[in-house]
């Protein structure tokens, strides 16, 4: 069976002449819209672009150092082996961010970045925020020193604690119990810790102490004019220690072990 198409070949088809007395006219050359040269402007010099980059840079390194997170450098071997800071070396270069202390305090394990009080640094003030932005900036590329009224130490008690030296196994003990600190370094010689006398943490403070315990000043160093002088108050605590960026080699975390609860 075939299909049919129909195929109407009797259709005509109409022309129908455009409306008018007369052909369409044609536009002259006067007629066209006219296109006005638009001026190329001016390429900005280098050096101008340049300062513009290096402005917003810094302002966004001011932003982030102030707001969320500090490189800090290590410049002793009080933190050993936990951190490397020591003359001649290339010292650890750790990230601090700050958002954490924001929602809780600080707790025993963690590496705390903090402003020395007054009996820290001899009374030495710290720097301004320009200066002291510019200097730290400085000892990240190793350019100048780091400010001096900056610390770095472990938590080992908060406020209403206890701490004293030390059981029959060197241990600190914290409300009486002995600590667990596996991130201790004794430089290879017996596990004997200097002593120092019994202390109450006063309330808002912190008792800090360092991983490189025999060779580290901190607050059993600094209770003046008594023990408990050595805490440091926690509104001067700048953020958490989380991160070693450099030297590449040692990159990775930073051990927040609990001594009083064995890590838990």
């Amino acid at each position: 069976m075939s299909h049919r198409v129909n195929d109407d070949s009797s259709s005509t088809w109409e022309v129908t002449p455009p409306s008018g007395d007369g052909p369409e006219p044609i536009s002259s050359y006067d007629d066209a819209p006219r296109f006005s040269k638009k001026k190329t402007k001016k390429k900005q010099p280098f050096w101008k672009e340049l300062l513009v980059i290096f402005s917003v840079a810094l302002l966004l390194t001011v932003v982030i150092q102030t707001f969320v997170a500090r490189v800090f450098v290590i410049p002793s071997a009080s933190m050993e082996t936990t951190l490397h800071g020591c003359t001649g070396c290339v010292n650890d270069k750790v990230l601090v961010e700050k958002i954490t202390y924001l929602f809780r305090d600080p707790q025993p394990g963690d590496v705390i970045v903090f402003r020395g009080p007054p009996n820290w640094t001899g009374g030495k003030e710290p720097p301004n925020f320009f200066v002291g932005t510019l200097q730290d900036l400085g000892s990240m590329v190793n350019l100048s020193e780091p400010s001096g009224t900056d610390f770095i130490k472990r938590v080992i008690a908060v406020g209403g604690q206890t701490v004293e030296c030390c059981d029959d196994q060197g241990r600190v003990l914290v409300d009486g119990k002995p600590l667990d600190e596996p991130y201790l370094n004794f430089g290879g010689a017996a596990r004997q810790q200097e002593s120092f006398e019994k202390v109450t943490v006063p309330a808002g403070k912190l008792w800090v102490m360092g991983d490189n315990r025999n060779n580290s000043s901190d607050s059993r160093k600094h209770g003046d004019p008594t023990p408990a002088d050595g805490a440091i108050p926690i509104d001067n605590v700048v953020g958490k220690a989380r991160v070693i960026v450099i030297p590449v080699g040692r990159w990775g975390s930073i051990s927040d072990f609990n001594p009083q609860t064995g890590g838990k």
